[in-house]
């Protein structure tokens, strides 16, 4: 009677609700009606083991007991009930909350199960977990990194004050003499030449002077001296140039100095005039095409083939805005949109050691006067020589199988040819198409822009 009375005096399980939980998921917090969706079931555990675990787990998701052999479950006899059987995993668990609820403990249990394995390696080195890198010599220098380090030392960055604006720009070594090739731009924004200084990869700076400039090739020659060590860039071979070939440009992009941009050889032969309006007279070149990003202070800098030799310099981009009157790029609204043009390397050099040897450059021609205002090809209105094959009246449509649309594309073409060699014009004679070969020669170029 003693154990009986003991056993009626017992406490009963406490009844009264726990705190919600912190993920509590009902947006106005706990309060009547709104019980937690997960409660605990200690109290109904018999005993502290995993049988006792294992019940209150069923009883959280609903699960039903699992039978004896004899079909009775283990939690005692099955009641019957009439009313209409709930969804599988309960009520709960078939709504949306529900659903919220099981997606929830599905993450905090994977979350634990990670936590334990880290714990478990940790043990097992000594509760040290360590992190595992990569040797330090399975990373070779890759075949661009290695042509970059050769190339950088031949490549310098200009500043230049002009009419009381500040300017940047980039230039090629081109001898140990301190001959630099630039673009005739870079050095006169406006027209007249300013103050440059040389900025060399090492950081040091030199003042630069003018050798020589160039306007219809927008090429000039600076030179600095009583500098040692100098590393020339090397200098390609522009008739090794194919549409496709993998290339950089490396310059001083809005000052960021040392910038290497990459892409293809989009196009060859583009024949440009840029800045009709500029002080001294436009700009004809017969250029290379590249995807490569060039933007403001990228000119005058190099061109590079895969190898890391110069194959142009970088010196107009094509801007969004076809009214734009900056071809260069020195506006700061102005910005690569994946056409930048280069002068060949071969064309640039002749110019640059002309400008070297006498101050000038004189270029290629054909010995012909054009009438500007003429679409559909260049018409010849006056021949210099008297045994030219060419005509008065006749309308070049094509320079070496490069289409002629107007004047200004058959100067371009012209200009990046070399001189003392021959070019094949396609001609359009009283109706005929004929190809004729003519002698290029060398001459002052015409500021009317109307002379090839």
């Amino acid at each position: 009677m003693a154990a009986e009375q003991q056993v009626e005096e017992s406490p009963t399980p406490r009844q009264s609700r726990r705190c919600a939980p912190a993920w509590w998921s009902h947006p106005d917090g706990p309060g009547p009606g709104r019980e937690p969706i997960f409660r605990r079931q200690e109290e109904s555990h018999e005993g502290d083991g995993a049988p006792g675990r294992a019940r209150g787990l069923r009883r959280l998701l609903h699960i039903p007991a699992q039978r004896t052999a004899r079909g009775s479950a283990r939690r005692g006899p099955r009641t019957r009930r009439t009313e209409r059987r709930t969804p599988p995993f309960g009520p709960r668990l078939a709504s949306p909350r529900g659903v919220l609820t099981v997606t929830v403990v599905v993450v905090v249990a994977s979350l634990i199960g990670g936590g334990l394995g880290v714990a478990v390696e940790g043990a097992r080195q000594g509760g040290r977990l360590t992190l595992s890198k990569a040797p330090a010599t399975s990373k070779t220098p890759s075949r661009t990194a290695e042509v970059l380090h050769a190339v950088l030392p031949g490549i310098v960055y200009l500043q230049v004050a002009a009419d009381g604006q500040q300017t940047t720009g980039t230039g090629v070594l081109l001898d140990t003499n301190g001959n630099i090739l630039t673009n005739s731009h870079v050095i006169a924004p406006d027209g007249t030449p300013g103050t440059v200084t040389v900025t060399f990869n090492t950081g040091q700076r030199h003042p630069a002077t003018l050798v020589g400039r160039d306007v219809g090739t927008d090429l000039a020659v600076l030179r600095v001296t009583g500098v040692s060590g100098l590393t020339p860039a090397v200098l390609g071979d522009s008739d090794d140039v194919q549409v496709g070939d993998p290339v950089m440009a490396i310059g001083d992009p809005y000052g960021l100095r040392g910038t290497v941009t990459s892409g293809i050889v989009s196009a060859l032969d583009r024949p440009i005039v840029s800045g009709p309006g500029m002080p001294g007279g436009p700009s004809y070149l017969d250029a290379v095409q590249t995807d490569a990003a060039i933007n403001p202070g990228n000119s005058g800098g190099p061109l590079l083939d895969a190898s890391g030799t110069v194959i142009g310099i970088n010196t107009v981009i094509r801007s969004a805005d076809p009214d734009s009157t900056d071809p260069y790029g020195n506006s700061s609204d102005s910005g690569s949109i994946g056409l930048g043009f280069a002068i060949p390397i071969d064309q640039a050099a002749a110019v640059a050691a002309q400008l070297i040897g006498t101050g000038h450059a004189d270029p290629p021609m054909i010995g012909v006067t054009l009438d500007r205002s003429f679409q559909g090809g260049a018409k010849i209105t006056a021949v210099a020589q008297r045994k030219s094959p060419l005509h008065v009246g006749d309308i070049v449509t094509a320079d070496d199988g490069v289409a002629v649309t107007d004047a200004d594309d058959l100067i371009a073409l012209i200009r990046g040819r070399k001189q003392d060699a021959e070019t094949v014009l396609t001609v359009l004679r009283n109706g005929d198409s004929l190809s004729v070969v003519v002698h290029l020669t060398s001459g002052p170029a015409d500021t009317t822009s109307t002379r090839a």
